[in-house]
């Protein structure tokens, strides 16, 4: 889990020509997919048939990132299509162990987010309940944001919570991310970088992905301890 994985957002992508998005991001490690609802967050963006047409031609996997209220209704119909990852918000979940066990059981892996204002620590005691956990570093809701530094003690505290606990949780940062940014969250210890613009406003997407996992990768190593 401490493996340097960039997940290019299509919330930035051209959403007319997707499958032909997908295939531009190809050397990813994953494709972040942004389910909004308009309540949890104030944008509308798609629902789950949209995202099993994508899960049907993406030729990587799906990061899933539940942006939607009533996150324990909804998000189990998400791992039901077969995705590799759905992460819900911790804000919108009544019963988030119970909710990342089902998850589990229908074979995603189990991701919860919190936004910038959240704090980590009432949540460190489920970390075993989980394979990753996304610290927004923007305000969820819209794309082209700027990074947050505010955010980076709570990457940090959660860190040194999952490496003290010897958990192989992944650190997922989201908002803002770009080729100087990614090194901070790095540093502070985050591992997935999901990256909207900063890919997809490139002229070749797969550069700025190499480029992206470059900057990462001179700093995760020394992070933890490879």
């Amino acid at each position: 889990m401490t493996q340097c994985c960039i997940n290019p957002s299509i919330l930035s992508a051209d959403f007319v020509n997707l499958e032909a998005e997908l295939q531009r991001i190809s050397t990813a490690d994953a494709v972040h997919v942004d389910v909004m609802d308009n309540h949890f967050v104030p944008n509308l963006t798609i629902g789950l048939p949209v995202v099993q047409r994508i899960q049907a031609v993406s030729p990587i996997p799906l990061d899933a990132h539940l942006m939607i209220a009533d996150a324990d209704r909804w998000a189990p119909g998400f791992a039901d299509a077969g995705l590799a990852s759905v992460t819900f918000h911790a804000e919108a979940s009544i019963a988030p162990v119970k909710l990342a066990r089902e998850l589990r059981s229908r074979g995603s892996k189990a991701g919860m987010a919190i936004r910038p204002a959240t704090p980590v620590e009432p949540y460190l005691d489920m970390l075993s309940e989980l394979d990753m956990l996304l610290i927004m570093t923007v305000e969820p809701g819209f794309g082209g944001q700027a990074f947050l530094d505010l955010t980076l003690p709570k990457i940090r505290r959660a860190r040194a919570a999952i490496d003290g606990s010897g958990i192989g949780v992944a650190i997922q940062v989201d908002g803002g991310i770009t080729e100087e940014t990614i090194t901070r969250a790095a540093e502070a210890g985050a591992n997935v970088f999901v990256a909207g613009s900063a890919v997809y406003g490139a002229d070749d997407p797969a550069a700025a992905i190499e480029r992206l996992r470059q900057e990462a990768g001179r700093t995760l190593p020394a992070v933890t301890g490879e």
